[in-house]
């Protein structure tokens, strides 16, 4: 019990040592041009990565066989320019970004791969990539960059614990229960913000169902899990493919 403990611990903990360890392999000296790289790498790897997140689940659900109707993208991640290429974006959103408009004709399927497929990069480029930081060579300047770079796309499951990976839950969670009761309305507890589902469900309403609380938390918590699946099979990726 006790080994397992500790190895759930270790897991647990295994994306903040690799936050830290990267850190200090791109920190081989204390300068501040270091800092400074490494913050503006992560602004430019943000701005980049969101409208490439938000096109990866337009592009799930259509390979998957649904049907794509408008992806809103704010405009400071260059919506204008992206609708010129790709019709069904909508230029501003009261997020970076969100597909709003999809058809996965009741098909769960094709709803986890819409949700899932923009993790995709975490699994074969984030992660990888802040391996190379730590295990690669490289100039300090460059592993600063690489590291920078990183951060968003290797850590997005975390930034979306709430968000997709909680709906992602949600999917399965109510799928098994429509098993075994078939009246059950599957949508009741699948949303891409958790936050205002709860508003919905729980803050705002006067009766409280049990059933509601209980599938919301486990949904959360199967999100968690696979959350750190996903990092783990990243760097199950990094090391297998680039022998790090």
């Amino acid at each position: 019990m006790h080994k397992v403990l500790k190895r759930l611990g270790s897991e647990l903990l295994l994306p903040f040592h690799d936050y830290f360890t990267g850190f200090k392999a791109a920190m081989t000296e204390k300068r501040f041009a270091f800092i400074i790289t490494i913050v503006l790498a992560f602004i430019a790897g943000w701005w980049m990565y969101v409208p490439v997140h938000e096109l990866f689940h337009a592009f799930g659900c259509i390979l998957g066989g649904g049907e794509v109707t408008r992806l809103e993208i704010s405009e400071i991640y260059g919506a204008a320019l992206l609708s010129k290429v790709f019709p069904f974006i909508s230029v501003g959103s009261e997020y970076a970004g969100r597909l709003t408009g999809f058809e996965t004709y009741d098909n769960d399927l094709i709803y986890l791969l819409t949700v899932f497929f923009p993790y995709l990069l975490t699994i074969f480029i984030g992660v990888p990539l802040l391996q190379y930081v730590i295990y690669g060579s490289g100039r300090s300047y460059q592993r600063c960059l690489w590291f920078g770079l990183s951060l968003p796309v290797a850590y997005a499951p975390f930034i979306s614990m709430t968000g997709d990976y909680y709906e992602m839950a949600s999917i399965i969670v109510t799928g098994l229960v429509s098993l075994f009761f078939p009246d059950f309305q599957v949508d009741r507890w699948r949303s891409d913000d958790l936050i205002r589902l709860l508003d919905e469900l729980v803050f705002s309403t006067e009766i409280i169902r049990t059933g509601d609380i209980f599938g919301i938390i486990f949904s959360l918590f199967l999100g968690i899990i696979m959350i750190f699946l996903t990092y783990r099979t990243g760097r199950f990726w990094s090391y297998h493919a680039f022998k790090l």
